[in-house]
């Protein structure tokens, strides 16, 4: 089921950095604080920071862990498959579902149980029931955890109990949260306050631990945490002008308070400027030998979160006059970069709008002889 991890693996993480648009954080003086150890606030898609504080020292993360062991269960899992609750599930400390030993439990319910009652049972369960023992679906979590681009990240436990090597950062646990946004189950569980256990034939009613639910109207999920170590932590998903953004507090005695803060700073700060439509043409270029131009279009639409206190720059980076002819529409070709005040912030590959040099038959043939 495992991976191993080779050369390849590492460079495909290298380049996974240019295209998740992963970049150095950018600090403003005039930021408001807040009473948190570390904290962040970024775009899910376009993972642009909009507020961070100390976002990237290396600090525990008690059961905000557990974001990615829902996000491991539901990659390698099979949802509907009994799991049994070992021993070793149903005698682990801290919080817990209530599973027994010897029951018999869908894993699409251990989720829901790990999410909303921050189960250690449940996660536990998990991690045997896919991988075969925790410390086989610990690996998962790590090579996941690079496969998606994290440099400050290392999991020991699915539960997140303070351990010496069992560490993150706001920076890398919001990533963690915005890859966890795309999986539809994902939000579907994390925003739910209660389910009847008739509804998706559980063996228990769920009602929801995060109270950031009934306290933020816009707040749409995600996990609560608290440990000796890392204190009250608090990873929330919130709808901001129909935007989603994570926002991370972590060792922070007023989460909930603070986690407002910086969703109202946001709020407050920041508008969505689209800055290319689909398919909009964006630039032309030549190639050498050739009459006709390559035109130059966005692939989807580039919609960035701005604020009226920076100056925004779109640059387009032309591909190499040249490219390997035929060039199809659709084919990726060159790039836009978006700098806020000379930083750049995002980057994304665009596409050729035309066909460019078609190759006729004799030539081809040459070619594949």
């Amino acid at each position: 089921m495992r991976a191993k991890l080779s050369k390849t693996t590492v460079a495909s993480v290298l380049a996974l950095l240019f295209s998740f648009n992963i970049f150095s954080i950018k600090v403003n003086a005039s930021q408001l604080r807040v009473n948190a150890r570390a904290a962040i606030a970024i775009d899910s898609k376009t993972k642009i920071v909009l507020f961070e504080q100390n976002a990237q020292d290396v600090i525990p993360m008690a059961s905000t862990t557990k974001i990615m062991t829902a996000l491991v269960a539901i990659k390698y899992g099979d949802l509907d498959k009994k799991i049994e609750i070992s021993g070793k599930a149903a005698g682990i400390r801290g919080s817990t579902v209530g599973y027994k030993k010897g029951e018999l439990v869908p894993l699409r319910e251990l989720i829901y149980g790990l999410m909303l009652r921050s189960g250690n049972d449940a996660a536990i369960a998990i991690s045997e029931g896919i991988a075969g023992s925790v410390e086989e679906f610990v690996k998962l979590m790590n090579e996941y955890a690079v496969q998606i681009g994290l440099c400050s990240t290392h999991f020991e436990s699915p539960h997140g109990l303070d351990s010496d090597n069992h560490y993150t950062t706001a920076y890398d646990l919001a990533l963690i949260t915005a890859k966890a946004r795309e999986s539809k189950l994902f939000n579907d569980i994390v925003q739910t306050k209660d389910i009847d256990k008739d509804e998706l034939g559980f063996t228990r009613d769920f009602h929801n631990i995060n109270k950031i639910l009934w306290q933020l109207p816009n707040a749409t999920g995600v996990k609560t945490g608290f440990t000796g170590k890392a204190g009250k932590c608090l990873v929330t998903s919130v709808n901001i002008k129909n935007n989603d953004v994570v926002i991370v507090v972590l060792n922070s005695n007023e989460r909930w308070k603070e986690t407002k803060k910086i969703n109202d700073y946001v709020d407050k700060n920041y508008e969505y400027k689209k800055f290319f439509a689909k398919d909009e043409v964006v630039g032309e270029y030549d190639l050498v030998n050739n009459s006709r131009k390559i035109q130059l279009a966005a692939e989807e639409d580039i919609i960035l979160p701005v604020s009226e206190k920076n100056k925004y720059e779109a640059k387009i980076i032309k591909p190499n006059s040249n490219q390997a002819l035929p060039i199809k529409k659709g084919d990726k070709v060159g790039s836009i970069e978006i700098y806020e005040n000379d930083n750049k912030i995002f980057s994304k590959a665009l596409i050729a709008n035309n066909n460019v040099g078609k190759e006729n038959l004799l030539k081809r043939w040459f070619k594949f002889k």
